[in-house]
């Protein structure tokens, strides 16, 4: 293993001050390849990046001559190389927490209970719509901060909190603000079809007409919107009303993804699959219609463990459906103050295994590769391939299998953004 003083090198080798190829050399590649067998591993592999794109990524017997010659090298000890983990669903920007709600939960409160408390979504609205732009910014932060440390790259990050037009805007802008503060790539999803705020209530088709439609235009406008987003849900919207939704971004261009059969089998995850949808998340409900719809539409299926395990469920999402119909499945962490207060990528991958049996490949490979396809982007990042973002991590493992069986450890050794030590 290379000491401190390799650190230094890494970082200096690293940065913008050497133009050419940095090479990473004596590491071992778990690449994620599309078509490889498992992780696609390559036990003595190398992997070089210019521009912040890959350039080689394999064996290093097969490097070419005119990269081995290059200036900037980095010996990485024998260590593992995966792709930058990728977090494809959070609700990341919101203002206070929910702890309150928690305690009352665990003393016995019933979910009115809670609500006539001033819990429930309608606490975080409040807090979210007291904060200004820079509010959210500097409250979201240090949540960040702690998926960055375990290496990840790469963040989705949902509106919802805010059910007016300017509300759900301005944590919009919150979170294209972070990506410019902070190394890390953040998508952005268009979430005003999440909740029906009080002064609509028993009026769906109201608020989507008067605030999601038209804020929708305006969050395209001024560049803030990457995907629409929507809850689809006995307690949120119908499918009917979900359609309306989708049929206004579909108009202007903007991908779709939704959560779909959380609580219940509504047919969301089918009618999202008809659109296209680059993803359908929750799913525990999921009927094999519903899991052959997704896989035919090439939508992901996003599991998120922290959310079942915080709300004490116990419906599943079928696994095993969606492994005979061929539905991809990614894994992220469903951050949010009320359901899922996780910011752990390596503990939302070890609940995965746990909790709904994914196997290491399919929770490694869901966090890296699927999380990718979830949200469109398996071109730029997601493996280890040349051409796409030189995004990737180094770990003090032995094998893969540790990033997923340890709990509450992270064995984050340096991670590469763009090609940069950051």
């Amino acid at each position: 293993m290379c000491g401190s003083e390799n650190l230094a090198d890494i970082s200096s080798d690293t940065s913008n001050s050497h133009p050419g190829v940095t090479l990473w050399t004596n590491a071992r590649l778990a690449t994620f390849a599309e078509g490889s067998e498992g992780m696609g591993i390559v036990e003595q592999g190398a992997l070089a990046a210019k521009d912040g794109v890959i350039v080689f990524a394999g064996a290093a017997s097969d490097l070419p001559k005119d990269l081995k010659a290059e200036l900037a090298i980095v010996d990485c000890g024998g260590r593992w190389i995966t792709p930058a983990l990728i977090d494809c669903h959070t609700h990341l920007v919101f203002g206070g927490d929910r702890a309150m709600e928690f305690e009352m939960r665990l003393a016995g409160a019933t979910y009115e209970e809670v609500a006539r408390a001033g819990g429930g979504i309608v606490s975080s609205v409040k807090a979210t719509n007291e904060l200004s732009v820079d509010g959210l910014v500097a409250a979201t932060l240090p949540r960040l901060d702690t998926l960055l440390a375990e290496g990840v790259s790469t963040v989705e990050i949902k509106s919802g909190y805010g059910l007016s037009i300017e509300g759900e805007l301005n944590m919009l802008r919150a979170a294209r603000t972070l990506e410019k503060l902070r190394p890390v790539r953040v998508v952005t999803s268009y979430l005003a079809a999440h909740a029906t705020p009080v002064e609509y209530k028993g009026r769906n088709g109201d608020y989507i007409t008067s605030v999601v439609l038209p804020g929708m235009e305006k969050a395209q406008a001024e560049g803030l919107v990457d995907a629409v987003d929507g809850f689809c849900e006995g307690i949120a919207f119908s499918v009917d009303e979900m359609r309306v939704v989708f049929d206004k971004a579909k108009a202007l261009g903007i991908p779709v993804k939704l959560h779909a059969e959380q609580l219940s089998n509504l047919g969301g995850a089918k009618m999202a699959a008809s659109y296209g949808a680059l993803s359908a998340d929750h799913v525990e409900y999921l009927d094999a219609e519903g899991a052959e719809a997704m896989a035919r539409a090439g939508t992901v299926a996003v599991l998120l463990p922290g959310a079942f395990y915080a709300i004490n469920e116990t419906q599943k999402p079928p696994v095993q459906l969606l492994r005979d119909a061929g539905t991809s499945i990614a894994i992220a962490t469903d951050c949010n103050p009320g359901t899922s207060p996780l910011t752990s990528m390596l503990l939302a991958m070890n609940m995965a295994a746990t909790l709904f049996r994914l196997t290491v490949d399919e929770c490694l490979a869901g966090a890296t590769r699927e999380a990718a396809r979830a949200l469109g982007l398996l071109g730029e990042i997601g493996t280890l391939e040349v051409g796409k973002s030189a995004d990737f991590a180094i770990w003090n493992i032995e094998r893969p299998a540790e990033l997923v069986y340890r709990i509450g450890f992270n064995p984050l050794h340096s991670r590469i953004f763009r090609g940069q030590q950051v």
